[in-house]
């Protein structure tokens, strides 16, 4: 058989839809029964339609090439989304390793300039936190 059957169940419900546009007479069972059997979709087809089994299997043959081309043409894209994602990901994270590095470098000039100064300020954050770290324990 021509049609490559792992297209068909891969693309079923793209494929069903031109299915059903082509052969509306069959049924929505009918068309679970033979889901990406090949042999028995072109079966039941015949014996519903009547047409010949070539004919069958040259509109399943297209039906199912586009399909493959909408799920090749689906995991481009996600693929590209990906791609995206991750140099933005990338980017943003350049930033703010760029942005610590800045605040690194501003906070050394500060307590070079001015130790004393960065002491008592580090002395006082301490104090404080202590503070509320033995309130919030004591509270408990």
């Amino acid at each position: 058989m021509a049609v490559n059957e792992q297209v068909l169940k891969g693309s079923w419900n793209q494929i069903k839809g031109k299915l059903r546009e082509r052969w509306g007479q069959v049924t929505e069972d009918e068309w679970e029964q033979a889901r990406g059997d090949a042999d028995q979709l072109v079966g039941m087809i015949q014996q519903r339609t009547g047409e010949t089994q070539g004919e069958i299997e040259a509109f399943l043959e297209d039906a199912a090439s586009a399909g493959a081309s909408m799920m090749d043409r689906t995991k481009e894209a996600v693929a590209n989304a990906a791609e995206r994602t991750c140099e933005s990901s990338q980017e943003m994270a350049n930033r703010a390793t760029q942005s610590a590095r800045a605040g690194y470098m501003q906070t050394e000039r500060a307590v070079r300039s001015r130790p004393l100064e960065s002491l008592a300020v580090c002395f006082g954050a301490g104090l404080i936190t202590g503070v509320v770290i033995g309130l919030l324990t004591r509270a408990k």
